[in-house]
C-alpha cells in the first residue's frame, strides 16, 4: 500500500536541535509535528548539521563575528542511529549514517557523512560552505543518500509522493529516476532560490544530459515533477512570470503554521475553554497580558527592561536579516521618532557572507546600545521565537514587494491576536485586511524589481517607508484603546483557521483538488 509521504529538504527546525537558517526550516518543522499528530506515515529527509547554522558575537566596534553554532544538547539524546550505507560522490565512496528523530509514525531522517574526512564538511553547517564546489557536492550527496534511503530503507512500493523542497533537492529526481510521483515546491521568488549547476558535473554524477553548459536546478524540478507548488497565491503569479514555459504545471498551496507549536499556552487554553467565536475583547486582553509578562521576563536576559512596558506598546521586527526584508525600515523608524515609551525588540541572523545582512545586524546592535528601549536579539531561534512572537503588541513585516514567497512570522502574530503592520507581499495579501486586523503599506508589485541595481527600488522604498511610518505610528498610538482591542480580536478570528498548517496539509495530502477552495486575495478585490 502506497501510504508513505516523503519530504526532502535542505533544513528543518525541530524544537531540540539546530539545523536551520530560516523560514523553510521552521515550515518543515511545523509540517512534521502536525503530520505526526495526525498519525501519518511521513518521512522528512535532510542533512545532519553538527554545528547547526551560525551564531554571532560582536567586536568592540559592533561588527558581527560569525562562529559555529553548537547544538544545545547531545544529538544522541534525541536521535537514534541506523545502519550505515555507502554512496559514491566525485568517484569516491562516502559512508553515510542515518539518524532518526521519531514522533509516532512520522520520522525525520538526518543523513550524516561519516567518512572520508573531507566529506564531513557536507554536514558541518546549513548553507555554509567554503566554495561553490563544496556547495554543489553537498546536495549531490544529499540526493544520493536520500535516494538510497527511500529505495532501501522505506521501499519504493510504499511511497505515495516525494515532495522536494527548494531547488537544491531536485537532484533526488536524477538519483532516483525510477520514481515518478515527484512534486516540487519552490519557496523563493528571488534569484538565490534558483541555483545554477554545471551540466558536466551532473552528467558525471547522474548521467544527466543537457544541451547547455549550465542548468538552472529549478527547471529540472519543474520539468520532471507532476506539479510545482508555490507557497502563496501571489508567489504563484510571480513564479509563472519567471518560468513561463512551465506555467501550466505551476499552482500554489499557501503556507501555514503549527498552532499547537506557536500559540501561547494561555491563549490556547482560552480558545479550548470558550471556543474561538465566543471570545471577547476583555478575554483576549487579559490573556495577552500573560503572554506579555512572559515576553518581558524573557528579554531581561538581554537587557534590564522595566516592567512598565506591561502597560506600554511593544513593537517587534524579528526574522532572517537580509536586504529584501528591509530591516532598515524599523531601524530608520527608531532613529527618526525616538519614542521612549515604546519598547522595540529587533533581531535575526544574517548569512556570514551576506554583507548587507551583516551591516544591518551591526546597525541593530548599535541601536540597542544607544537606546535603553531597544533590545537586539542577535541569536534569534525557534525557542526564542515561541516567546517573542506571542507577547509583542505590534508585528512589523516589511519585505520588498515581490520578493517574499509567503512569510509566516506575521501568521504567528495574527494567531496570537497581534495586529500586523505589513507590506503587500507574500501570503499577507490573502489574510491581512487593512484597518481590520492590521495595516497594509506600499505597492503590491507583481514582478521582481532588482533591489540591487534598479533605480526604481529606492523610489519605491521611500514611498513605502512613508506609509510604513504613518501606520506604525497609528498602531502605537491606539495601543490599549477600544480600537486596538477590536483589531486584536479581529486578528485572531479572521486568521486562525486560514493560518493553520493543517489547512495546508489537507490541500497537500488529504483533499482532492476539486475539494480545495482557494481564498481570494483581499487586496485584488
Amino acid at each position: 500500500m502506497k501510504d508513505v509521504i516523503v519530504s526532502v529538504t535542505p533544513e528543518i527546525a525541530l524544537d531540540e536541535l539546530y539545523g536551520y537558517a530560516g523560514g523553510l526550516g521552521v515550515l518543515e518543522g511545523d509540517k512534521f509535528y502536525a503530520m505526526s499528530r495526525r498519525g501519518a506515515k511521513y518521512y522528512v529527509i535532510t542533512l545532519l548539521y553538527r554545528h547547526g547554522y551560525v551564531d554571532y558575537s560582536f567586536s568592540d566596534d559592533d561588527t558581527p563575528i560569525p562562529k559555529e553554532q553548537e547544538q544545545p544538547i547531545n544529538i544522541e539524546t534525541v536521535l537514534r542511529p541506523e545502519r550505515e550505507f555507502k554512496v559514491k560522490v566525485k568517484g569516491h565512496e562516502i559512508i553515510a549514517r542515518p539518524w532518526l528523530y521519531e514522533r509516532g509514525n512520522a520520522k525525520v531522517v538526518f543523513i550524516e557523512a561519516v567518512c572520508p574526512i573531507w566529506a564531513r564538511r557536507y554536514c558541518e553547517q546549513a548553507y555554509i560552505e567554503n566554495n561553490f564546489e563544496e556547495n554543489a557536492y553537498k546536495y549531490v550527496f544529499l540526493a544520493k543518500a536520500a535516494a538510497t534511503y527511500i529505495r532501501d530503507y522505506i521501499g519504493l512500493d510504499k511511497v505515495r509522493n516525494i515532495d522536494l523542497q527548494e531547488a537544491y533537492t531536485v537532484l533526488v529526481m536524477l538519483a532516483l529516476p525510477e520514481f515518478k510521483e515527484y512534486r516540487f515546491i519552490t519557496h523563493t521568488p528571488g534569484p538565490w532560490g534558483h541555483p545554477v549547476y554545471p551540466t558536466a558535473m551532473l552528467s558525471e554524477e547522474f548521467g544527466f544530459g543537457y544541451p547547455e553548459p549550465y542548468v538552472v536546478l529549478t527547471k529540472i524540478g519543474m520539468e520532471r515533477a507532476t506539479i510545482t507548488y508555490a507557497v502563496a497565491a501571489k508567489h504563484e503569479e510571480i513564479t509563472k512570470k519567471t518560468f513561463p514555459g512551465y506555467a501550466e504545471k505551476i499552482s500554489h498551496i499557501t503556507n501555514g503554521i503549527d498552532l499547537e507549536r506557536w500559540v501561547h499556552p494561555a491563549l490556547k487554553q482560552l480558545i479550548n475553554a470558550k471556543g474561538l467565536e465566543n471570545l471577547t475583547e476583555d478575554d483576549l486582553w487579559a490573556t495577552h497580558q500573560q503572554a506579555k509578562k512572559d515576553f518581558l521576563n524573557f528579554i531581561k536576559a538581554y537587557k534590564d527592561v522595566n516592567d512598565e512596558y506591561l502597560e506600554r506598546p511593544i513593537v517587534v521586527w524579528l526574522r532572517r536579516n537580509t536586504r529584501y526584508k528591509r530591516p532598515y525600515f524599523i531601524a530608520r523608524f527608531i532613529e527618526e521618532n525616538n519614542l521612549k515609551d515604546v519598547l522595540f525588540v529587533i533581531g535575526g541572523k544574517a548569512h556570514p557572507r551576506d554583507v548587507d545582512g551583516l551591516s544591518f545586524m551591526r546597525e541593530f546592535h548599535k541601536l540597542s546600545k544607544k537606546y535603553p528601549n531597544v533590545v537586539h536579539i542577535h541569536d534569534y531561534d525557534v525557542t526564542k521565537a515561541k516567546v517573542l512572537q506571542t507577547g509583542g503588541d505590534v508585528q512589523t513585516f516589511t519585505p520588498f514587494s515581490g520578493w517574499e514567497a509567503s512569510g509566516t512570522s506575521f501568521m504567528k502574530s495574527l494567531a496570537n491576536a497581534i495586529p500586523v503592520v505589513s507590506s503587500k507581499d507574500g501570503a499577507v495579501v490573502e489574510v491581512v485586511q487593512h484597518g481590520v486586523n492590521g495595516w497594509l503599506f506600499g505597492e503590491d508589485l507583481r514582478e521582481l524589481v532588482n533591489i540591487y541595481t534598479d533605480p526604481k527600488a529606492q523610489e519605491i522604498d521611500e514611498k513605502d517607508y512613508s506609509e510604513f511610518s504613518k501606520y506604525l505610528l497609528e498602531a502605537i498610538n491606539i495601543y490599549g484603546t477600544d480600537k486596538y482591542r477590536t483589531m486584536s480580536l479581529s486578528a485572531l478570528k479572521t486568521s486562525y483557521k486560514f493560518v493553520d498548517i493543517n489547512r495546508a496539509l489537507d490541500e497537500f495530502y488529504f483533499k482532492k483538488p476539486e475539494e480545495i477552495k482557494k481564498e481570494p486575495e483581499r487586496q485584488k478585490q
